[in-house]
């Protein structure tokens, strides 16, 4: 047999993808001893099959930090979780969200009071090996390493993002957090009353106050576990060098364009989730579970993780190359642009066309716990301020914007419009996604009443609006939609589009009067929202409103400690109208996201509110 004969006879038997690079087969072994005896040139790509290699997409030009202290945006939260993991962690396949331990052996004990949590380490984590540590051989965790990591939220010189996590939560950690940085040398060996020791695997965390949100936080990537060692070693560029305990390792990073993990070949012994089957009384065990059933997303059960060899990450700043590069078989999921929507869907019935279907892709909708908005500096001296005649302008600007205009142009329709910044599906939700009371437009005669009220008729006497968003065509072409209906009532808006990095840092430095900007849910409760906009949260921490409304504060204090109940849902809705009244924000859409998925992708189930699962995707 020719060379060439062998090797059409091998992709005819096992099928060989011409994109070898994402090919895994699965060969008995005469064959393997076969190709390594007669195919010559072909070995090479015989034992490179074996190698289950993954290609995803990231919509953005990249994370701007891997550091979980100085990272803060859903994108950064992707790529570092890859890498770092956290003390608890979300089923991967339940819904609605569920915690589980990840590093710990069990989920914490809580006392009777709800203010002491206990917790043991599991006794088989190492970070990743690094030249970092002795000999380059990572070292086991310890107690010292999370009290290590969530010390490092407090030392400002590490110009923290995400503070508002632990501030006026552990006991004495606000007082640690002020002692030390008024010091010469933030020291972190100093006791922190409320981070108790008790060996090297057990330990407790006594809050000031039985905070509900705060058994979340543990299951957000900010407060991964990493060592000193690393830190001490890399400084600043940690940011590009993670060292943590997670599933695979950063093998390199080539800014803009890509990122590529591999597997961490010391990552201890963790499986995939098992069947849990259906109840005794017949109901499913989660809502989904017939789905996921009959997708085959259990078909992994009991085999060890990370399934994947190697992720290769590639950056999409602008959409249409990330289309493209699906529909060549080059990624294995795409979400799918606005602007595709009708090529991919029948529109009327939101249906995915037969062309799509009989190359074997699947769709899944992800509703998402969102908030996309246009938001105003507080602090602005021409837009922000708290007297009636700012509040007036503001609500002009709220009421000329049309926002249901903006979702048939850039979201096919698909986005869910509501007054107030909590999205549907968590408590204090507006009753039919309007509140009584709203400044939702467009109405341009109730716009330009409001602004002569002000004592601007016409837009007189305003300076110019100057808004920033990001670079993505969608969002220029949104502003400057925006911008013609704002024109109508005689105020000029300046469009300045960036990188998101450089977005970031202007609302960090306070200085975009208005911007676009979206949130994501960190967890399931409106009060990862209502946080946005409480004073002492103001930038660079996650208030990049700078709104400091000391009412509004006061019920926030109040509801951050209360668990749901009618009388905190009563507090919400409270806070939702203030928000709705004093517009430091025009909104709100909720995205559905579309993923297209090739047949060759198994066990994703797509999710935005937590990023740790690409260890649980392989390919076929």
């Amino acid at each position: 047999m020719t060379e060439r004969n062998a090797i059409t006879s091998l992709r005819s038997k096992f099928h060989l993808s011409r994109r070898t690079s994402r090919t895994v087969w699965r060969l008995p072994t005469w064959s393997f001893i076969f190709c390594l005896l007669f195919c010559g040139p072909m070995q090479s790509i015989c034992l490179a099959q074996s190698e289950v290699v993954l290609h995803l997409p990231m919509q953005t030009a990249g994370p701007n930090s891997l550091d979980p202290v100085r990272g803060s945006s859903t994108y950064d939260n992707i790529a570092a979780s890859y890498v770092y993991e956290t003390l608890l962690e979300y089923e991967y396949l339940t819904r609605p969200y569920k915690l589980k331990p990840c590093l710990l052996e069990e989920m914490p004990e809580v006392s009777e009071d709800g203010k002491t949590f206990t917790f043991k380490l599991r006794d088989d984590i190492f970070f990743q090996d690094d030249p970092c540590f002795e000999g380059g051989k990572g070292r086991k965790v310890v107690t010292d390493d999370v009290f290590y990591s969530l010390k490092r939220m407090a030392d400002t010189s590490n110009q923290p993002k995400s503070w508002w996590l632990m501030a006026d939560t552990i006991e004495g950690f606000d007082e640690y957090k002020e002692e030390q940085n008024e010091a010469e040398e933030f020291d972190y060996s100093v006791p922190v009353s409320g981070m108790v020791k008790i060996n090297d695997r057990e330990f407790q965390i006594v809050l000031n106050k039985p905070f509900y949100r705060f058994i979340y936080t543990l299951a957000m990537f900010q407060t991964s576990v990493l060592p000193h060692e690393a830190v001490d070693q890399y400084g600043l560029k940690l940011s590009r060098h993670p060292v943590g305990t997670g599933p695979f390792l950063l093998d390199h990073w080539e800014t803009g364009v890509q990122m590529v993990y591999r597997r961490n070949p010391n990552y201890r012994d963790v499986r995939y989730p098992s069947d849990p089957g259906m109840l005794e009384d017949g109901t499913a065990p989660y809502l989904g579970y017939e789905e996921d059933k009959a997708l085959g997303l259990y078909e992994s059960a009991g085999q060890r993780l990370p399934l994947a060899d190697k992720v290769v990450l590639t950056m999409f700043p602008i959409p249409q190359p990330m289309w493209l590069k699906f529909l060549n078989q080059e990624l294995d999921y795409s979400r799918v642009p606005a602007e595709n929507f009708s090529q991919a869907f029948i529109k009327r019935k939101r249906t995915l066309r037969p062309s799509f279907v009989e190359k074997g892709i699947r769709v899944v909708p992800l509703p998402l716990l969102d908030l996309i908005y246009n938001g105003f500096n507080m602090e602005d001296p021409g837009f922000g301020g708290y007297s009636d005649e700012k509040k007036w302008v503001r609500q002009a600007i709220s009421l000329a914007i049309d926002l249901e205009e903006v979702n048939q142009a850039f979201y096919e329709g698909i986005n869910l419009l509501y007054d107030g910044p909590i999205p549907n599906g968590l408590e204090g939700h507006p009753e039919g996604h309007s509140a009584e009371v709203n400044y939702r437009g467009p109405n341009l005669q109730k716009a330009k009443a409001l602004l002569a009220k002000a004592g601007h008729p016409n837009g007189e006497g305003l300076p110019k609006l100057v808004f920033y968003t990001s670079r993505q065509p969608q969002s220029v072409a949104m502003a400057y939609m925006s911008a013609r209906k704002l024109k109508k009532i005689g105020i000029k808006m300046e469009i300045n589009s960036v990188d998101f990095s450089e977005l970031s840092e202007k609302l960090r430095e306070k200085g975009a009067p208005f911007f676009g900007l979206a949130w994501g849910a960190d967890y399931p409760d409106a009060e990862n929202f209502l946080q946005l906009f409480y004073g002492p949260f103001q930038s660079p921490m996650s208030n990049n409103f700078n709104y400091n409304r000391p009412q509004y504060n006061q019920l926030y204090d109040e509801v951050r400690v209360m668990p749901p109940s009618p009388e905190r849902t009563a507090k919400y809705e409270k806070m939702r109208d203030m928000i709705i009244e004093d517009v430091p924000m025009i909104g709100s859409m909720a995205r559905t996201r579309y993923y297209l998925i090739h047949s060759r992708l198994k066990n994703f189930k797509p999710e935005e509110t937590f990023s740790n699962w690409v260890k649980y995707l392989t390919i076929e």
